[in-house]
């Protein structure tokens, strides 16, 4: 028997570390190409790589990881949002802008274009869920918010005629942006997303003031 003085002392295993937005991004991604409820716990455990204990541990059971999925996505598409509105560019462009950027996310995936992730599943959850179609609702009409807000600071210096109300302009150029998720989900390329894109960018810039407003 070997003398206990001159033993090597024993570590124990330690569980493993993991970064709780990559986490998060793991299961968001599971979740985005099956959908919730064809989404099991053995799918999440093998996209995040934790145990099922571990994954209880950090983020509770499936709906709460998948309510935290569905803001943390909400959260990303609002900054993503606000630095393509940001002030200092012309409007066309700005709108421009945003639908790059949600034609990226929407034509991205391992396995195909997966469209928007709110809209992709939560549209089905908030049938029956409250809490899934309150996330859902928000995430609409905070977009709506955002695009109405940079709506009105360009009527506002000039920039732009109101021929049709901020408000109901936003949901409008939201709408366009829904129906690009849908049909990036379906297969079409990204080519058509982007004329389309720039169709409803042309039908904005049909009102707005050619003449530099400063100089009048």
């Amino acid at each position: 028997m070997q003398d206990a003085t001159h033993s090597q002392p024993r570590t124990r295993g330690r569980p493993k570390a993991y970064d709780a937005g990559q986490a998060l991004a793991q299961a968001r991604d599971a979740f985005w190409d099956a959908g919730y409820n064809g989404t099991s716990l053995d799918d999440l455990t093998l996209a995040t790589g934790m145990n099922k204990p571990s994954l209880y541990s950090a983020f509770g059971d499936k709906h709460t990881l998948y309510l935290e999925t569905l803001a943390r996505y909400r959260e990303l598409g609002r900054d993503a949002m606000r630095e393509a509105l940001a002030p200092g560019q012309p409007l066309a462009e700005s709108l421009r802008a945003v639908y790059a950027k949600a034609i990226a996310i929407y034509t991205a995936g391992p396995l195909g274009a997966r469209g928007c992730y709110l809209i992709g599943t939560a549209a089905t959850e908030a049938v029956h869920d409250l809490a899934v179609r309150a996330m859902f609702a928000d995430g609409l009409h905070e977009l709506d918010a955002l695009l109405e807000a940079r709506l009105r600071a360009a009527v506002t210096s000039g920039e732009l005629v109101a021929t049709v109300e901020p408000a109901v302009l936003a949901r409008l150029l939201c709408g366009v942006m829904n129906s690009l998720a849908l049909r990036a989900r379906a297969g079409e390329p990204a080519a058509m997303l982007a004329q389309m894109a720039e169709a409803a960018v042309q039908l904005v810039a049909s009102s707005i003031r050619q003449t530099d407003p400063t100089t009048r």
